[in-house]
Parts: C-alpha cells; structure tokens; sequence
C-alpha cells in the first residue's frame, strides 16, 4: 500500500510537470494550427539557464539570495526566447505553407539542441537544489520530496488563473477570438501579432515552471532532455484533444500516473512505449483526444 501510494503520488507529480509544458503546446497549435516542436528544448534550455545562472550570481548576492534571483531571471529568459523564437522563426511564415512553419520549428528545435551541446560540452549538468523543493518529508512511511507533493497544487493554481486570463481579460478574448476564426478576427482589427506573441510568452513561462519542478526530480541535464518530456506533452496534448487546455492537463495526469505505474512493475522497459499505446487507443475510438473538437478541415 505505501509503495502504490508513493508510485501514485510521484505520477501526479510527473503529470503535472508534463501538463505546463502541454499547455504551450495546445495555445500554439489553437491559435495558429502549429505544431512547436521546439517547446521541449526551450524547457530544457530553462534548466540549462538555471544551473548557469546559479553558479554565475554565486560571487555576487547573498546565498540566501542566489536561487530566488536566478529563478525569476530563467522565468524572464525564457519567456524572451520563447518571444524571439516567435518573431523570428515563425511570425516570417506566417502565410506560407503549414508544412514550411513546420519544417521551421524542427530547425529550430535542433539549433537549441545544437548550442546547448556548445555550450555544455554534451556534459550532463546537475541542476541546483531548490530550497524546501528538494527537502523530504515522510508519507506512508515514504521518504518523498516536498516538489512531488505541491506540484498538482501548483499545477491547478496555474490553470485556474490561466483559464481566468483566457476567460476575463481582453488579450485572452482575442485568444478565443483569433482560435475560433483567424482570418475573421483580423478583419475586425484584432492585433494578431500581439495575441500569438503573448500566447508564446505564457507558454514559454510555464515550460520554465515545468523545468525548475522536473529538474528538482530529475536533476541531470543534457542537450536532448527536453527531448522526450515534450514528446510526451505533445502526446498529452493530443491525448486530451488538442487546442483543449482542460483537455491536455488531464491528459498529462493521466499519462504520469500510466507511466509511474509501469515502472513500479517488471515491465519498466515499456514505460515510454505505455504512452504512445494509450494515445493509439484512444485515438482510434476517439480520433480527435477526449475533449477535442471535430474539425471540418484537414490539418
């Protein structure tokens, strides 16, 4: 029983650091049908930028200081590269071919991967232990740490004031607007290039969430290790019904508690492949995910 409590737990944790990073994917893909394949390594660029950053301000603030300047500055960061990798690599596309912007977020995605190398060597990394995060506390006789515990809360605080930005706010009835009908929305004067780049920046920010959450987990860092956590929140996303965010939070949870549950058996091999089966699945009876909607056109 403490071991299936534990396993649960750390699946609701996993789930929901693959839910942050599963947002940015269905934003981007509900406003402008893309598909960001270099969402996974800007998650694995925010930890990068967490461990260099945290030996980089060491010599100059107080201990106490360093870990929470350096992570409001890979929060900044982030969000600046997920702007720039927008207005850069995406927004020049804008009316070519879907399979051109594609091919573009591919490049990009291995010119983050490939300066990373760069800069690291290919090295792994240790990430830096975030204060009380990192510390353990005993559950069922358990020793789990304290990220593992607040992250589904965290994860559902996020989402509730997400979902009130989206419902409440003006830039997030252009969201809506500009996700229900592009072209429309531009003939009624709705500043496009301002909602897809703020579309970018919040999902940039909760990829730097979901890294400081993953990484504190997992703490070793290579070039390719935003490789398969967005992999599989693309996979949720689309589990979910892609374009839903409801929909690819759910689908995150559901994949992390399937995962964490096949590593706890002799079948540990399969835990990646449990995945990919459970999206086939689900997409054979429902092709469009659980809360997604039927599309008229082909994408």
């Amino acid at each position: 029983m403490e071991f299936f409590i534990s396993t649960l737990l750390f699946g609701i944790s996993v789930g929901g650091q693959y839910a942050l990073i599963a947002i940015g994917y269905t934003m981007v893909y509900g406003i402008l049908r893309l598909i960001n394949f270099a969402h996974g390594d800007v998650f694995m660029v925010a930890g990068l930028m967490g461990i260099y950053l945290t030996s980089g301000l060491t010599p100059y603030l107080p201990p106490a200081a360093v870990i929470p300047a350096s992570l409001v500055l890979v929060l900044v960061l982030t969000v600046a590269l997920g702007f720039c990798i927008e207005r850069v690599a995406y927004k020049p596309l804008r009316s070519a071919p879907r399979m051109s912007v594609m091919i573009s977020a591919i490049g990009v995605s291995y010119l983050l991967q490939n300066t990373a190398t760069y800069v690291t060597g290919g090295q792994p990394m240790t990430y830096p232990t975030l204060p009380f995060l990192g510390e353990t506390v005993t559950i069922a006789g358990t020793p789990i740490k304290w990220v593992v515990i607040l992250t589904p809360f965290l994860v559902v605080a996020l989402v509730i004031v997400l979902t009130q930005l989206i419902n409440h706010t003006k830039i997030g009835m252009a969201m809506r607007a500009v996700a229900k009908d592009f072209e429309t929305s531009q003939l009624m004067g709705i500043k496009i290039n301002q909602v897809i780049s703020a579309t970018f920046i919040i999902g940039s920010a909760l990829a730097a969430v979901g890294s400081m959450l993953y990484f504190t987990n997992y703490p070793s860092i290579t070039p390719t290790a935003g490789a398969m956590p967005g992999l599989k929140a693309f996979v949720a996303a689309v589990f979910g019904g892609i374009g839903s965010i409801p929909g690819a939070v759910i689908g995150a949870f559901l994949i992390g508690i399937c995962e964490n549950l096949v590593k706890s058996t002799q079948f540990t091999v399969f835990s990646d492949a449990i995945t990919f089966a459970l999206l086939i699945v689900i997409l054979v009876f429902k092709p469009t995910g659980l809360f997604g909607e039927k599309a008229t056109d082909k994408v």
